[in-house]
C-alpha cells in the first residue's frame, strides 16, 4: 500500500478504507470461523473487526501490511468474544467413537465464500477448514488456538504472533507446543490422508448424487450399498430446526439404516428432496421434506455434510435447518 493510501485511511477516507479492507473480508471471515467454529458468529465477529479497524484507523502506521494489521484486530476480537462466552467441547466416554459434533456450536462453512488460497497454500487451506480440524481446534484454549492458527496455518513468525497477542515469545512457543500435542490427540488417525485432488472431489460428488437419489427413493438396499460398514452418523440438530439439547451419534451400516426407517417408511414417513452443495471442502446436501402425496412444496428438513472414502460414505454430520438459509439455498423446493 502506498503512503497516500495509508494517509487516506488514517484521515478517515471511508471509500479508501472500504476498498482496502474489503479485499480481505472473506479470508478474515474464514480466520474468525477457525477461531470460533461457528459460521454465524464468524460473520458477526468479522464485522466487529472491521468496526474496530475503522475506529482505530489512526493506529495503522503502514510500516506493516494492512492484512497483518487486520488479522491482529480480528484475532483479538475473537479472543475478547471467547473470554465473555467461555465454552468447552462435550466430554465423551473413552470407549465411544465420537464425531465432530461433540462440539455443539460447530457449524459448516459454505465453500463458495471461502477465500482463494495462495498457490503454495492450497493443501493447507483445504485441510484447515475441514470439520474434523475445526472440531479439534475447539479443544484448545482460545490463546492456544490463536497461536496455532497464526503460526501453523498463516505461517507467522513467533515474534509476529507475540506482537499481535501482546505475549512474550516464550509464552507463544509454549502455547504452540501444547496446542500441537492437543491437536494430535483430537484429530482422526487418518487425517494426513485426506488431501483430495480435483478428481477425488468429482468422485465424491458422484457418490453423493447416488446417495441422494437412494434417499429420495427410500431405497434401503441402495442406501446400505453406499454406506461404509462402520459409517458414523451424527446429528447436530433436529428436523424443523429444533436443536437437540446434546448432539447424538450412532455408527454401523445396519444401525444407520434402521435409525432412518421412521423417516423413510411407515405412517410418519416423509417424502424427501435433496439439493446438492458443498461445505468445508466436503460434499453436502440440504434435505427438504413434505408429507407423502401432498401437493405442497418441500420445506427445509436438515443439512448434512459427508465424508467419502473409496466410494463409500464413512461419516455424515447433520445440522439444523438454519444452515439452509445460511448457505443461501432455496426456502422451498417445488413439487
Amino acid at each position: 500500500m502506498t503512503m497516500d493510501g495509508v494517509e487516506a485511511i488514517r484521515a478517515g477516507d471511508e471509500a479508501a478504507f472500504s476498498h482496502a479492507v474489503g479485499r480481505h473480508q472473506r479470508e478474515l471471515q474464514v480466520h474468525c470461523y477457525r477461531m470460533l467454529g461457528s459460521f454465524e458468529e464468524a460473520r458477526d465477529l468479522t464485522q466487529e473487526a472491521f468496526l474496530r479497524a475503522w475506529t482505530g484507523r489512526a493506529t495503522f502506521r503502514g510500516d506493516a501490511p494492512l492484512r497483518a494489521w487486520l488479522y491482529r484486530i480480528a484475532t483479538n476480537a475473537c479472543l475478547d468474544f471467547l473470554a465473555k462466552h467461555p465454552r468447552r467441547p462435550m466430554e465423551i466416554a473413552p470407549d465411544q467413537h465420537g464425531p465432530a459434533v461433540r462440539v455443539p456450536w460447530l457449524q459448516p462453512y459454505p465453500d463458495d465464500i471461502a477465500p482463494e488460497p495462495e498457490p503454495d497454500a492450497a493443501t493447507v487451506a483445504k485441510e484447515t477448514v475441514e470439520l474434523a480440524f475445526l472440531a479439534a481446534l475447539q479443544h484448545l484454549t482460545p490463546k492456544e488456538r490463536a497461536v496455532l492458527i497464526l503460526r501453523d496455518v498463516l505461517g507467522w513468525s513467533a515474534r509476529e504472533v507475540s506482537e499481535a497477542l501482546g505475549a512474550g515469545v516464550g509464552a507463544v512457543t509454549s502455547r504452540l507446543q501444547r496446542a500441537r500435542i492437543t491437536m494430535r490427540v483430537h484429530l482422526p488417525e487418518r487425517r494426513a490422508d485426506w488431501s483430495a485432488t480435483t478428481a477425488g472431489q468429482q468422485s465424491e460428488r458422484e457418490v453423493l448424487r447416488r446417495f441422494m437419489a437412494a434417499l429420495e427413493r427410500a431405497d434401503d438396499d441402495a442406501i446400505a450399498a453406499l454406506l461404509h460398514e462402520d459409517v458414523l452418523v451424527a446429528h447436530q440438530g433436529r428436523a424443523g430446526g429444533n436443536l437437540s439439547v446434546d448432539p447424538v451419534w450412532y455408527s454401523g451400516r445396519a444401525t444407520v439404516v434402521d435409525g432412518w426407517a421412521p423417516i423413510l417408511h411407515g405412517p410418519h414417513a416423509q417424502e424427501l428432496r435433496m439439493v446438492l452443495t458443498s461445505a468445508n471442502n466436503a460434499p453436502a446436501y440440504a434435505v427438504y421434506a413434505r408429507d407423502p402425496g401432498s401437493d405442497k412444496p418441500f420445506e427445509p428438513f436438515a443439512f448434512s455434510v459427508l465424508r467419502v472414502e473409496n466410494g463409500l460414505v464413512v461419516e455424515l454430520t447433520t445440522f439444523g435447518v438454519e444452515m439452509v438459509a445460511a448457505f443461501g439455498l432455496p426456502g422451498t423446493v417445488a413439487a
